[in-house]
């Protein structure tokens, strides 16, 4: 009697194969989270949960930034991503898919150097959303930096007033849930003719660490109290700097988040989905 014919060795190509075709699979179903910075961007893959999926990638910003060359730059990125969804925050006023105003982009050496009238015009305007959109054929969603950062940290009951802190200040507010349009404020002046990009970025805390904080605490009292806020997030790289005693005494809670909020915030661009 003879036995089952004997099977032909399986060609491990074809595990191979289709290991590659699930784990791209994966990725089309995850969302890539870009956070533009005036410093670094930021770059994530996150779940729709908004749960990081991977290590956040940091990458110098280009300078000078024109708008041709960040949706190159984010082009080749998003590319190597393999996502079908993509969340970025830029770092300036942002509305309905154009740039209002550049922040600190329109400056061709970075922020230590001044603004460039002719840069700043071509950001002025720019559909950066629609631009990305043409460029990469993927789903990408565009809002304020200091808006996605919210989106990562809000809990959704009463006035929440979110700063975020990094080379810049960035403001966002909510209430009850509702992200509310508010101005870009780092460029406006602070006090002694000194901006509150000047007075509370990094470049401010990296030559007077000391009174770091004590600005910080008149800062965030001042906005507060405009925006009658019960609860304010600090977010951004420099919120692991804030030191929670220096704000017992205020009588409105403030949370402080992880610099990976807008990297969650990027998911939530796609909730309604």
């Amino acid at each position: 009697m003879e036995g089952p014919p004997a099977q032909e060795p399986r060609d491990p190509r074809a595990n191979y194969d289709l290991a590659v075709a699930y784990q791209s699979l994966l990725l089309q179903e995850q969302i890539f989270a870009i956070d533009i910075g005036a410093t670094n961007i930021k770059f994530s893959h996150v779940n729709d949960l908004g749960v990081l999926v991977r290590g956040v990638r940091r990458r110098p910003t280009p300078y000078p930034c024109s708008p041709a060359r960040l949706v190159e730059f984010l082009d080749e990125r998003i590319a190597k991503s393999g996502c079908r969804r993509v969340g970025v925050g830029f770092p300036g006023e942002f509305r309905d898919g154009h740039v209002v105003q550049p922040g600190n982009l329109s400056r061709p050496g970075g922020v230590a150097t001044e603004k460039d009238p002719d840069l700043d015009a071509l950001w002025r305007g720019f559909a950066l959303q629609d631009a990305l959109r043409e460029k990469t054929g993927r789903e990408v969603r565009v809002v304020n930096d200091a808006t996605m950062a919210a989106l990562g940290c809000i809990e959704g009951e009463g006035t929440e007033l979110v700063l975020t802190l990094g080379t810049g200040l960035g403001l966002a507010l909510a209430i009850d849930g509702a992200l509310q349009k508010e101005r870009d404020v780092g460029a406006e002046i602070f006090r002694d003719g000194k901006t509150y990009d000047q007075s509370i970025g990094e470049r401010a805390r990296s030559l007077d660490d000391l009174n770091w904080n004590p600005t910080l605490v008149e800062i965030v009292e001042g906005f507060a109290k405009e925006f009658h806020a019960t609860t304010v997030h600090l977010a951004g790289g420099n919120a692991r700097r804030v030191v929670p005693e220096e704000f017992d005494h205020l009588p409105f809670r403030v949370v402080i988040n992880g610099n990976d909020a807008p990297m969650r915030g990027a998911a939530r661009l796609f909730a309604d989905d």
